[in-house]
């Protein structure tokens, strides 16, 4: 069986990148499909077939501007000599022409700046003083780029997504059915003693590890933990940094950390009272690796993380992206216990070896499918 997979783009480490990686890991020959593809920047498919376009020589800095160019690039893209297709995406790789193969689109979401998340990109697009100029463009261009992605996501056979939150919106804005296999996360690295078999003690820091951008609002962390003094630490970079950092400037209690290795990060995580999780998101490897480590999660109560944290179990939810919210979740946690125990088990279904199993399952049931429909 000729395999082949596909993705929107290959420039740095994410949750989608380690989804391709865990398939790669199942289909090794297949050679990988995609549009820019930077190995400086992700070293995880040194030992693979990626095959990129004339959209590799753009920086991949670049990425932003060339959605209009990946989606001529992806539904031009002939795979119909291929038996198999799997495509993992929240773009425009979903797109390819498919012939009598069988495509299954592993979908993390609908592409987010020409649906769920378009009101948020257009209020801030993310280019700094050029903002405005991409803010009128995209505006008159997103009915034509709406028509094109819904089109381009009518090619896949089956669909595969990331979470119930995701299922809804595939259903939503594409108008087709899917089934939910959760994404992998390294559980088994986060264990919650160290290498001695001592558990490590907790301190009172909350803490988040993500990209700063504006959509992952840890400006409501900032202020919540201010306002019920909290000592807070944020670990990653992005283009909101300055703005955060001026933000926290007049409390000692708010620390920035940059991007850490595995084993750092692991041991933030070993230590910390919560990790506070505001953004909605389609899923979040990040607090299930906290929940991994026997970190409870304060998160958002919508979007992916319903299918992981238990209120008042591994866990509190609270209901609005609002610093009134999450400052009532603050002060509650101050009264509750958790059971370190629980809050591992509660990370073990989202382990590698469930997802490969679970995708291995759903491919050849639906390869059969297919095989029949195609009598």
């Amino acid at each position: 069986m000729k395999v082949a997979l596909v993705c929107d783009w290959l420039t740095n480490v994410g949750g989608a990148e380690r989804v391709l990686k865990s398939i790669h890991d199942l289909y090794p020959s297949a050679p990988i499909y995609t549009s820019q593809y930077n190995p400086k920047e992700i070293n995880w498919f040194a030992d693979a077939d990626v095959r990129t376009c004339w959209l590799n020589f753009f920086p991949s800095s670049l990425r932003r501007f060339l959605a209009p160019l990946r989606s001529f690039y992806f539904t031009h893209l002939d795979l119909s000599d291929y038996d198999l297709i799997i495509s993992v995406t929240g773009a425009e790789a979903k797109g390819v022409k498919k012939g009598n193969a069988c495509h299954i689109c592993y979908c993390h979401v609908p592409t987010q700046y020409y649906w769920q998340l378009y009101d948020d990109y257009v209020k801030n697009p993310g280019f700094g003083f050029l903002n405005p100029f991409v803010r009128f463009f995209f505006k008159a261009l997103v009915r034509p780029l709406r028509r094109a992605d819904y089109a381009a996501a009518q090619r896949p056979d089956y669909y595969v997504t990331i979470s119930t939150y995701a299922q809804g919106l595939i259903k939503t804005y594409y108008g087709r059915e899917s089934i939910v296999i959760f994404p992998p996360v390294a559980v088994e690295k986060f264990s919650a003693v160290d290498k001695k078999g001592t558990k490590i003690p907790r301190n009172d820091n909350m803490i988040i590890t993500s990209r700063q951008v504006s959509w992952k609002k840890i400006d409501l962390a900032i202020q919540a933990c201010k306002k019920t003094n909290w000592p807070l630490v944020i670990i990653g970079e992005g283009p909101e940094h300055k703005k955060l950092v001026k933000l926290a400037a007049d409390s000692p209690l708010i620390s920035f950390k940059p991007l850490m290795t595995a084993d750092e990060l692991r041991a933030e995580l070993h230590s910390a009272r919560a990790y506070i999780f505001p953004s909605l998101e389609p899923f979040g490897i990040a607090p299930v690796e906290a929940l991994a480590s026997g970190c409870p999660v304060i998160a958002l109560a919508k979007g992916g993380s319903l299918d992981y944290v238990i209120d008042g179990e591994n866990g509190l939810l609270f209901g609005k992206q609002t610093v009134a919210s999450l400052s009532s979740a603050l002060l509650k946690i101050q009264k509750l216990s958790f059971d370190e125990q629980k809050i591992v088990a509660s990370a073990l279904p989202f382990s590698e070896h469930n997802f490969q199993t679970k995708l291995q399952k759903f491919i050849m049931k639906a390869l059969t499918i297919y095989a029949k429909k195609s009598l």
